[in-house]
């Protein structure tokens, strides 16, 4: 069997920009400790410290291989010993303050000055947490910046990393042996490997919005080599020692089916997840959604947590409310507060009505709350709607893949109040005219009275600007309903991970159309909290063209590989469905 090793994929990692700026403000290498005081201020457009912290900058720290990475501690001045919380990814550990992230909090409508410019980017900001009486580690992970090794990319390499750093921070004489994680994006991938590894001192997590399986939530969704992103991100993995980096991009050019050690690899083994976590996610992270769900399914833990949230990862995570939240979390699993965490519902999701109505950390035991039954839609070629009932006669809906619209639209409009919470997914019988494979999109939208399109801005900026970059781009930033995509050819069902309710696919497989044939397909859909009063209308909508865009604002979009004619076959013997999870009226 071919081992990881001989499979992955290595360049020369990018260069590393030394100048204190590029990288943030502390980002200069200069080892050695000192003391900021209350009240400092890095730079004028950050929060002033409401304590005094003790930096310790450039700490070396040598991992089981024996190659070196280093970290920045922040920590109270206090005599008593004090939990650590890690900020773990391959961004910069002073990455806070550097240009690319105060611009982007511009752009979003966030403001800087809501934390200390001593936060990793989408981590933990020391200014809060060290007032709470923890200590904050950002480390530089293997390869960045001066770190010593080759730089790997998502997987069990950075698991054991990290868990190396763990056992480290537990021993130091200011430490009370209780180490968490916690962040955003990466910061919360991190999260699932290293947990995995089962270091003895980690005693929580909190994974804010994370995907667990970089073949399925990153490169390769829906069976489709969506590339672009993986090669941004790339960006970050910069050395001042000359080191390698691995190429996902590449890997996922050179290994497209999820079968072998490259992609087994970047898989979180979530069975091995015990530990107590605080797991945060939304509906609408076109990046994080899918698996920070799954995720939350698949981990071990009996102890563990999910809020489900209607905004952004960034403005979410750094709100005094969700921090205090945090902070009870972090409190009775670190420092052994009694303070009735555990009476915290083990649920608490959000319902969208894209009117300003939204409600949030609506409480129940499990998710999809046991109150819901799933439901299915058929849908009808001829009148081009949903209905409960199996239409009587078969109808076909035909689109041209290489015209406008490109695509098929069926209605339903509700009589009554009608919420939905939990996993919607898509049953087609579907056939290619002209071609012998189909790139699919689905879309499940949600129309008010009039028919218009609603929709929900999930950041605070709204501008002109915004509503460009969104239009058909920057899809975390604005929700626009349920979505899934496959390609017909990748529609193998994985026997002992699909459910009724959630379909997943092996990815290990090609299995073109011949000529006239009628596939059947699942595609799972991102899960959904939202509600339709009287009168408004679901709309769902398969699609030959990738209407949603790229992820983020200056990423270019996956162009689908479609030709000729899609058809999709309705009623009778080929009754297509749209399942949506109903929650019982009250």
């Amino acid at each position: 069997m071919t081992t990881l090793k001989e499979i992955q994929i290595f360049e020369p990692a990018y260069n590393y920009i030394d100048d204190g700026k590029e990288h943030g403000l502390l980002s200069k290498f200069e080892p050695g400790t000192r003391v900021l005081p209350k009240g400092y201020q890095l730079a004028p457009m950050f929060r002033t410290l409401p304590v005094d912290i003790v930096l310790e900058k450039d700490v070396a720290v040598t991992l089981r291989d024996g190659k070196t990475i280093y970290v920045d501690v922040f920590r109270p001045v206090v005599t008593e010993k004090v939990p650590v919380i890690i900020a773990w990814s391959p961004y910069g550990k002073s990455g806070g303050s550097a240009p690319r992230t105060t611009n982007l909090f511009n752009m979003l409508g966030l403001n800087n000055g809501m934390l200390s410019g001593l936060a990793k980017f989408e981590g933990p900001d020391p200014a809060h947490w060290c007032a709470q009486g923890y200590a904050v580690c950002n480390p530089d992970a293997r390869g960045i910046a001066h770190s010593e090794g080759d730089i790997n990319m998502i997987g069990t390499q950075e698991g054991r990393d990290c868990a190396d750093l763990i056992e480290w921070l537990a021993i130091q004489e200011w430490c009370n042996s209780k180490v968490a994680m916690s962040g955003t994006s990466y910061l919360a991938i991190s999260q699932w490997f290293t947990a995995a590894e089962q270091p003895p001192h980690l005693a929580a997590i909190n994974p804010w919005e994370g995907l667990s399986d970089a073949y399925r939530d990153l490169s390769m969704r829906g069976g489709m080599p969506d590339l672009n992103f993986t090669k941004r991100l790339q960006v970050n993995h910069v050395s001042a020692k000359n080191t390698m980096r691995e190429d996902v991009y590449e890997e996922a050019i050179s290994y497209p089916l999820a079968n072998n050690a490259i992609w087994e690899d970047k898989t979180a083994r979530l069975d091995k997840i015990t530990v107590p976590a605080y797991v945060v996610a939304s509906y609408s992270n076109t990046l994080h959604t899918a698996g920070t769900f799954r995720a939350w399914r698949g981990m071990a833990s009996t102890e563990k947590w999910l809020r489900i949230h209607n905004t952004q990862e960034w403005p979410d995570y750094y709100t005094d409310e969700n921090m205090e939240d945090l902070r009870r979390f972090f409190n009775h699993y670190l420092k052994g507060e009694n303070n009735g965490w555990e009476q915290t519902p083990r649920v608490r999701y959000a319902i969208h009505d894209f009117e300003g109505g939204d409600l949030i950390n609506q409480p129940a035991s499990e998710f999809p709350p046991n109150d819901v039954t799933n439901q299915k839609y058929y849908l009808d070629g001829r009148f081009r709607k949903l209905t409960t009932e199996i239409p009587p006669q078969e109808a076909k809906v035909i689109y041209d893949t290489e015209s406008d619209p490109g695509l098929a639209s069926f209605i339903v409009r509700f009589d009554t109040e009608t919420v939905m919470v939990g996993y919607p997914k898509v049953h087609l019988w579907v056939e290619a005219e002209g071609a012998d494979d189909m790139d699919l999109f689905i879309l499940v939208q949600k129309l008010d009275v009039h028919g218009n399109h609603l929709q929900q801005f999930i950041v605070p900026n709204q501008g002109a600007m915004m509503q460009d970059l969104t239009e058909h781009g920057g899809s975390v930033l604005r929700y626009k309903g349920s979505n899934g995509r496959l390609r017909v050819s990748a529609r193998h069902l994985d026997e002992k991970l699909s459910t009724n309710i959630v379909p997943a696919h092996s990815f290990d497989r090609v299995e073109k159309l011949q000529a006239g044939e009628i596939a059947e397909i699942e595609i799972d859909l991102f899960p959904i909290g939202m509600v339709f009063y009287p009168g408004e209308q679901l709309r769902l909508v398969v699609s030959s063209k990738n209407d949603l865009g790229a992820i983020m604002p200056g990423t270019p979009a996956y162009i689908p590989e479609n030709k000729g004619k899609h058809i999709i076959h309705t009623g009778k013997s080929h009754a297509s469905y749209l399942q949506l999870p109903i929650k019982k009226s009250d």
